[in-house]
């Protein structure tokens, strides 16, 4: 996959108060940082929203990409790829990873192979917030560029 990646991680809790600034922020990383490829899980309220978000967007922007996030096997829990996505993404050797930890590596994945992460998180003992904490080490080093769009409320 070719162009700038942008990956999102965020509490199920979010809801359409977020729809305006999710979306704003979306557009500003397709027209301002140049990236073509948004990948986003399947699991909670901010992924929802997130996924909804770069459906319609696609219209206005036709050469984005947007991936759903696999996190089991799709031989083993088999998933269409949603409507107005362009495909499904399983990292590597996660077929040797525990279920109870794989959609921690799986996004961990995607953490360290992301250009981008937009996330919305703030349980301090949340799953969420400890990817959060984690890319923001990889940021400080220069390899993600990160926004919480919780810190922009």
């Amino acid at each position: 996959m070719g162009g700038k990646c942008c990956f999102f991680i965020g509490h199920r809790e979010a809801d359409e108060s977020l729809y305006v600034s999710l979306e704003k922020t979306i557009e500003r990383h397709i027209t301002q940082y140049g990236v073509t490829i948004f990948i986003v899980g399947g699991y909670g309220g901010f992924d929802r929203l997130a996924s909804r978000i770069l459906v319609e967007l696609k219209k206005k922007y036709p050469s984005i990409q947007l991936f759903r996030l696999l996190v089991y096997h799709p031989g083993e829990r088999p998933i269409k790829t949603p409507k107005g996505f362009d495909g499904t993404i399983y990292p590597p050797d996660m077929e040797r990873v525990p279920r109870k930890a794989a959609i921690i590596r799986a996004n961990r994945y995607m953490v360290d192979h992301a250009d981008y992460l937009i996330a919305y998180a703030w349980h301090s003992a949340s799953n969420a917030r400890n990817l959060l904490e984690y890319a923001c080490r990889r940021a400080k080093s220069g390899k993600l560029n990160v926004m919480n769009l919780y810190e922009e409320e």
